[in-house]
């Protein structure tokens, strides 16, 4: 009996990476989506969701918080290739908007709501920089414009079930495995 707890440990270490190992050696399968970026006053949009039918990928539009309906937004034709189709649009205001990908066979790639930040001021005539010696104070420091962009961290990417799934099993794993490592690390040693 005394013999049995090595194998015992022996068989928690390898169910422990069993588990870490086994989501790891499945390929990740991504779902179809759409993944929506800005750069200054331009919005763009990248998809793999979509098929071309009769030379057309889709088309893209562009909706602002008072539009209801894909028919009332700024629509781009989807252009790319069978590994990826984008849109863009530029010269947009400052504001939220909602990006909908309507694949040419009808079917919805993808909704997401993204934010376009206000452009910075910049002044008529250029004028000379002065020499700035720097102080440390808590008032010198600028304040964001409109506060805290908070939660939009993780929330802006749609991520699949499966990436979901693995991250808890990792997690699971990491609680069982430093339980273990705590029971061990106390218990008292019989010679």
């Amino acid at each position: 009996m005394r013999n049995s707890q090595p194998l015992l440990r022996g068989g928690l270490v390898a169910a422990a990476a069993a588990l870490m190992l086994g989501p790891a050696a499945a390929p990740a399968v991504a779902g179809p989506g759409i993944s929506v970026s800005t750069s200054g006053s331009s919005v763009s949009v990248l998809t793999s969701a979509c098929t071309q039918i009769n030379g057309s990928w889709g088309t893209a539009a562009l909706l602002n918080s008072s539009q209801t309906t894909f028919a009332q937004g700024r629509q781009v034709a989807l252009t790319g290739t069978s590994a990826g189709q984008s849109a863009a649009w530029s010269d947009v205001s400052p504001g939220t908007y909602t990006v909908i990908v309507m694949c040419s066979n009808n079917n919805t790639a993808g909704t997401q709501t993204v934010i376009v930040p206000p452009r910075p001021t910049r002044s008529a005539t250029p004028t000379a920089t002065p020499t700035v010696t720097p102080t440390i104070s808590a008032t010198s420091s600028p304040s964001p414009s409109r506060g805290v962009m908070g939660g939009l961290g993780g929330a802006v990417r749609d991520y699949g079930t499966v990436t979901l799934t693995a991250g808890g099993v990792l997690v699971g794993t990491g609680a069982i495995a430093a339980g273990w490592f705590l029971r061990r690390r106390f218990r008292p040693h019989r010679w």
